[in-house]
């Protein structure tokens, strides 16, 4: 005991000074606001509910956290900011300071700015309004934001702007003006979160001494109360000199609950004290870490990624323990902090587990928050925001965030409930989830990003699997790390790549460096190495250790570019290897697990060095709510967490001479690099508390024992050290018998046509049925190519030591004969729908475009001619078409339908109008149908394209596609 609490106090005390150093001047908020990155640069407390930042921009991508670093006018200051995400929300409750007429548009209330007038820091930013001449300058507190405006000498009078119109479409809004220095309210908008409130507290340090409230920018006069979907006002005050200073407190609970939080964290208007406080708050956040060496840059760019890391999530709770819960009702949390915005996709990989390290307490909460949204909401979350479930992105990575916790040690919440959780989402019908389970695989036909889906599902399963091991659950353990094996039904030995799949067929023509809807965010380059669970299994699929190692080499070296879709989310390219996006970034520790640590170290040195800069296009893609930053952090002080859920970190290199970690047990883990420089960053030999060290990973424990792992740097490659004891992911229990698959040069075909059945299982048997029965070793076995006449169901399984594959399903389709089809249009290359005969094969799309059977055609109309070969009665011509305007795609305005009874001369038989609106978001489908009455021998359609997208969109100017599955002839 005395020696815990000898250990305790000297931790306390190594804490204590570290905190006298001032790290918040040393973050550059600036860092991410150019560029791609998505950040903002207004002052937040650690993890803090409020977020007060200048909003320079209203909409687009590059808009998303409200502000860009290339524009030039501000719009006002907002209390809710996104920090690197990739779709816009929040920037609610704007205030704007002005001076002269009152403006209720916001391109004339927008004032000028220059960025050599702007100064942030972590918890304080100013800027100089140019066209007001007014300075305003922002802090915070946990739930409250407070402004400063100086307005110029000599000024008599000035505005402050209330805008609740601003940014995202509002639902309904309200204000109250209490007396002349208070005003309460509300702003419910559909942005990403489809039903986001945020109830708002607002007092001023001195009276106002008028105010004008606008209703849809019509002056109403002064009201005291005002709700509809545009409201503003304007509080004109009487100037002395002084700064007016104005403070909000934010609730999603109540107007009530914001002011509670307005009077508990901030009584007074003491500004030098929010500004005192919040640098306290951050030098303790950020002087968990200290770092010794390395340029002023780097330095620079290790504390502002520190500060990323720790800006979200955000505290999402009143002051009294009310916050509003995914179910849209108000709860109280006992005995946890409940949080908002979990973008787990991004940071399930290293934000979570550098937290697990420097912030085990608040990981609790986390989980805590995950537990309560799904006893009120029903399930755990993907991506949540301000209590609304976006379903953005894949997987269900709220299960490796618990898993990793719980393996650490971490198990501050209801284990049981926790697992219960986990597997509730994972047998959930959400997703293809089922057809997963089924298949051991998607496909094309059940879910789009059926690849990506397939390999995060497997990597959360696994998470399952540890986590039911650890709690001595056998045989949900035995389900679920079969489970965890479903990747190497995606695996194409032909290839060597993962690949997609229509029925059990692979998708064709295959391009690794193609980017579709088999993948998310990624191609098959980036997504081929997705199985941090199991490198040991993916190296045998690939041959060996040598042929993963040369693959590996190949997409950090490979010359081929990006093909396919359009991704902005792809950058920070090192041949395909892309660091500005998720799947990415674990690939280059992949080099430890071969026995090539040097590898990895050249290759994370780079990216350290080469992708990471200390000016506002700092970062090569989206910040993605801290995750960019936290492989910063981990990987700068030397390693990285491969598989989250192992407890284990394979070492990279390190970019400082010293980095001590002060830890909440009161201990400290130091890792040294002894003769680094900017040259030096290979590891000659190590040491781990002063015995020689020749691992290259290390022991989650080995952190929280505390203690010194040190390098010794050179400036050429040890390939001796580290190369046999090398990290392990490998899956032993329960292996599975991978599922066949059927190589068909298509489902469709026109004459008898040969089907051939492969595995990639050495030695296994395979059985299969025509008539879609279930294939068992009773059923005919696999010895040659198989001709398939007929429309048919082909099922088959792979058999080997008394264990079955999972099913291989492929349906075949005998395309009438008695027509063909000739496309005079351009059709897009990546929506071909299998080919012309697409249109005229009887196979209807589905709902989603990206399932396939659809056909873009793009750009411009639809044309195509049938030929019935011989004169025939027709009742009824029509066109089935599909709109999803997020997508860009359009309804044709009009579709017209000709005969000809000698394929040259055409007759107009009438024209079909579509009299759907073409403003209406989500997915639709109708069939625009004519009737007739003639015998003919040709039928030609032409399909009118909606044209160039209109201004109102986000891809204004581009133009629409134009998505059919069929032409119908009766």
């Amino acid at each position: 005991m005395k020696k815990w609490l000898v250990a305790l106090t000297m931790g306390l005390a190594s804490v204590a000074q570290a905190q006298e150093k001032d790290y918040s001047t040393i973050v550059n908020p600036f860092i991410g606001t150019g560029g791609h990155g998505h950040t903002y640069p207004g002052p937040s407390m650690p993890f803090g509910m409020v977020q007060l930042s200048p909003d320079t921009r209203l909409k687009g991508w590059d808009g998303c956290s409200g502000y860009h670093y290339s524009d030039s006018i501000i719009y006002g200051f907002s209390h809710t900011h996104l920090s690197g995400t990739g779709i816009e929300d929040y920037c609610d409750i704007l205030l704007m300071p002005t001076t002269g007429k009152y403006e209720w548009n916001n391109e004339k209330y927008a004032s000028p700015f220059s960025h050599k007038n702007e100064k942030a820091h972590a918890g304080f930013y100013s800027v100089k309004l140019d066209k007001y001449n007014v300075e305003a300058s922002l802090t915070a507190t946990k739930r409250v934001g407070l402004h400063k405006y100086q307005f110029a000498a000599g000024a008599k009078e000035g505005n402050v702007l209330l805008d609740l119109y601003h940014r995202d479409i509002v639902k309904d809004s309200h204000l109250k003006v209490l007396n002349d220095s208070t005003i309460v309210g509300m702003r419910r908008s559909t942005s990403w979160a489809q039903d986001q409130v945020v109830y708002f507290a607002l007092k001023f340090s001195k009276p106002f001494k008028k105010h004008v409230v606008a209703l849809n920018d019509a002056e109403k006069g002064a009201l005291k109360e005002a709700q509809g979907l545009n409201i503003k006002s304007y509080f004109t005050f009487n100037l002395d000199g002084a700064p007016l200073y104005a403070k909000v407190a934010i609730s999603g609970v109540s107007e009530e609950g914001a002011m509670r939080n307005l009077d508990a964290e901030l009584p007074d208007y003491n500004f030098a004290k929010v500004v005192a406080d919040a640098k306290t708050a951050w030098n303790k956040e950020l002087g968990k870490i200290e770092i010794k060496g390395g340029t002023p840059d780097q330095q620079v760019i290790f504390y502002s990624a520190l500060y990323h890391a720790c800006l979200n999530p955000n505290l999402y709770m009143d002051v009294d323990g009310q916050y509003l819960g995914t179910d849209k009702k108000v709860h109280k949390a006992e005995g946890f902090e409940n949080y908002s915005v979990f973008s787990l996709w991004d940071t399930h990989r290293g934000l979570h587990p550098l937290m697990t390290i420097i912030d085990p307490k608040r990981t609790n909460d986390w989980i805590n928050t995950f537990l309560a949204q799904y006893k009120y909401g029903g399930m755990l979350p993907v991506w949540e925001l301000s209590a609304n479930e976006t379903f953005c992105m894949i997987g269900y990575h709220a299960v490796p965030v618990i898993a990793d916790a719980y393996q650490k040690g971490i198990r501050g919440y209801d284990v049981n409930y926790a697992l219960e959780s986990m597997r509730s989402w994972a047998e959930s019908d959400r997703f293809g989830i089922q057809d997963y389970i089924r298949q051991g695989y998607l496909n094309t036909e059940t879910q789009a990003e059926s690849v990506s889906r397939t390999l995060e599902y497997s990597y959360d399963d696994w998470c399952i699997a540890q986590m039911a091991k650890g709690m001595g659950q056998q045989d949900v353990y035995n389900t679920y790390i079969q489970r965890a094996q479903s990747y190497k039904n995606l695996f194409d030995a032909s290839t060597g790549f993962m690949r997609g799949k229509t029925g059990g067929r692979w998708y064709s023509p295959f391009t690794p460096t193609e980017v579709n809807n088999f993948f998310t965010e990624a191609n098959s380059w980036q997504y081929s190495f997705a199985v941090q669970q199991d490198v040991s299994g993916l190296m045998k699929l690939q041959g060996g250790r040598l042929p993963f190692t040369a693959k590996l080499n190949k997409l950090f070296t490979t010359n081929e570019k990006l093909s396919g879709r359009e991704q902005s989310d792809i950058t920070g390219l090192i041949g395909q290897y892309a660091h500005g996006n998720e799947p990415s970034h674990h690939i280059a520790y992949l080099f430890n697990y071969v026995g090539q640590p040097y590898r990895t170290q050249e290759l994370v040195h780079e990216v350290l060095t080469g992708l990471y800069h200390n000016h506002p296009d700092g970062l090569s893609g989206n910040e993605d709510c801290g995750q960019m930053s936290a492989w910063y952090v981990l990987s700068s002080m030397g390693f990285y967490s491969v598989t989250p859920g192992s407890g284990i970190y394979a070492i990279g290199t390190p970019l400082f001479d010293e980095v001590k970690i002060n830890l909440e047990n009161g201990k400290t883990f130091t890792v040294k690099a002894n003769n680094r420089s900017a040259k030096n960053f290979y590891i000659a030999s190590a040491q781990l508390n002063g015995k020689a060290y020749n691992k290259s990973y290390f022991q989650h424990t080995d952190i929280t024992d505390g203690g010194t792992l040190s390098f010794d740097m050179s400036a050429t490659p040890n390939k001796v050290w580290g190369a046999t004891e090398v990290p392990v992911s490998s899956i032993t229990d329960e292996l599975i018998v991978p599922v066949p698959f059927v190589v068909a040069t298509s489902d469709r075909f026109k004459s008898a046509m040969p089907v051939t059945l492969k595995t990639v299982e050495p030695g296994a048997a395979i059985y299969y049925t025509l008539d879609g029965s279930q294939p068992t070793s009773a059923s005919k076995k696999y010895v040659a190519p198989i001709s398939v006449k007929t429309s048919c169901t082909l099922k088959a399984v792979a058999f080997k030591n008394g264990k079955y594959s999972k099913v291989a399903e492929n349906e075949f389709h005998r395309i009438p004969t008695d027509k063909n089809i000739t496309i005079l249009s351009k059709i897009h290359p990546q929506y071909t729908g299998g080919g012309n005969d697409a249109l005229i094969d009887g196979i209807r799309g589905k709902s989603d475009f990206r399932l396939g059977g659809w056909q873009s055609h793009y750009p411009g109309n639809l044309e195509a001619v049938i030929d019935l070969k011989a004169p025939r009665k027709v009742n009824k011509l029509g066109l089935s078409v599909l709109q999803d305007l997020g997508v860009w795609i359009w309804y044709p305005t009009q579709v017209e339908f000709f005969s000809s009874a000698d394929g040259k001369n055409f007759t107009s038989l009438g024209v079909v109008k579509n009299n759907f609106s073409d403003k209406e978001y989500g997915s639709h489908l109708q069939v625009l149908s004519l009737p007739v009455n003639l015998t003919t021998r040709y039928i030609k359609v032409v399909a009118q394209n909606h044209g160039v997208i209109p201004d109102w969109h986000p891809g204004k100017g581009e133009h629409g596609h134009i998505f059919a599955d069929e032409i119908i002839i009766e």
